[in-house]
């Protein structure tokens, strides 16, 4: 296990009525805020309300950038950093889900540069300064309430990027599985997706006796398959949807991944998929893991996945052929996102064929778990249509 040091630095009110420790919490940071939210539904289910009546009462002035794409354009980043410094903005409020807050995240670095936002994001300028972000989470998904970054969209150039620092991450989330009860259930399973492809991306991994690690990649992977599936059935099954908002958050808060080094697959190649056709991020990414596990399968990988389906699936191994029981555990895995009802072909979500070599050329993966090169990703994506 590599040196690292614990210091999450994000302050959660989880469970319900916690709504009510946000102005307090936006206090601590300022009182102009710049309020942050999607397509309106959080105007349909109150919360919008919610939000603003504790602004009201608790003295705190807001300005607001609403229609936050679920992938966050650069150009709403550039918007929402004008606004904050034309009103002297304080603290930056995201009320959504990943998108929302991601872009937030953005915008909170963006409003201390006077260049193309883009450039933050591509790194050809350093994240040096940031407003302080406080979210109000509403979709169990990405975990951006508790990491420190985000992805953000390029649509003239048809790129994806992710980007990050320290200073971005959320000083303060309310985590309220209420919020989440009227989620589809096409966005609830797209987002138990997003979860467990973020546990997945740490626990296949070339390092080895990571014992801790790997057992809490286990047991998080569990939690979110059996309620993942549940809360898709039963939208307002309060426990499932709290199980799944909290495992969520420990997907991607570092808790599974210090001192273990990694070096994503699949995010990467969804990324092409979402820049270029802006599909859910989830769903690209439950089409995609089934074949990539297929292809890396060989005798350098194939233990770790009879570990994976024995550990996660409950898969009997003993007197079994090892590459059978690796099978087992990725037919398993298909079949968690096919009865959350989510789609299996990249042709079933508009993806054109003729485009995949395209797409395939941008992403060189030569530290993933099994290096891939773009002609690696092509036969991914072709055997995903």
């Amino acid at each position: 296990m590599y040196n690292f040091t614990y210091d999450i630095g994000t302050v959660v009110h989880f469970g319900k009525g916690q709504i009510e420790k946000l102005p307090e919490a936006v206090l601590q940071y300022g009182k102009k805020a710049l309020l942050c939210y999607g397509g309106g539904s959080i105007k349909k289910n109150g919360i919008y309300d919610a939000v603003t009546q504790g602004f009201s009462q608790a003295g705190i002035q807001w300005v607001e950038l609403s229609g936050i794409d679920p992938n966050p354009r650069v150009t709403s980043v550039a918007e929402g950093a004008k606004l904050c410094r034309d009103n002297d903005v304080e603290v930056v409020v995201a009320v959504g889900g990943g998108s929302t807050i991601d872009c937030a995240k953005a915008i909170a670095c963006a409003t201390f540069y006077q260049g193309d936002p883009w450039d933050l994001i591509t790194q050809k300028a350093p994240i040096t300064k940031a407003l302080p972000v406080l979210s109000v989470l509403t979709l169990s998904a990405t975990g951006s309430e508790m990491d420190c970054g985000g992805v953000i969209s390029n649509l003239e150039t048809n790129d994806k990027i992710g980007f990050g620092a320290p200073i971005l991450r959320p000083k303060v989330s309310i985590l309220d599985p209420e919020y989440t009860f009227s989620v589809s259930k096409y966005q609830t399973a797209a987002g138990t997706a997003d979860i467990i492809s973020h546990i997945l991306e740490v626990y296949f991994s070339r390092e080895t006796d990571f014992y801790l690690n790997d057992r809490l990649c286990e047991a998080l992977l569990k939690t979110a398959m059996h309620f993942g599936r549940i809360a898709v059935e039963e939208p307002q099954n309060y426990v499932a949807r709290a199980n799944l908002m909290w495992t969520s958050s420990l997907a991607i808060n570092d808790l599974i991944s210090y001192g273990k080094g990694c070096a994503w697959s699949c995010h990467p190649m969804e990324h092409e998929l979402s820049a270029f056709f802006d599909i859910t991020h989830g769903v690209g990414l439950a089409i995609l893991t089934p074949a990539w596990m297929e292809y890396i399968l060989s005798d350098v990988t194939v233990d770790k996945f009879v570990e994976y389906g024995v550990n996660v699936f409950d898969l009997r191994s003993e007197g079994k052929d090892r590459y059978d029981v690796a099978r087992e555990a990725i037919d398993a895995t298909r079949q968690v996102f096919v009865e959350m009802g989510i789609p299996t072909r990249l042709s079933e979500v508009g993806i054109a064929r003729e485009s995949l070599s395209a797409m395939a050329q941008k992403v060189d993966l030569p530290d993933a778990y099994v290096p891939l090169g773009p002609s690696d990703v092509l036969k991914i994506y072709e055997m995903c249509f």
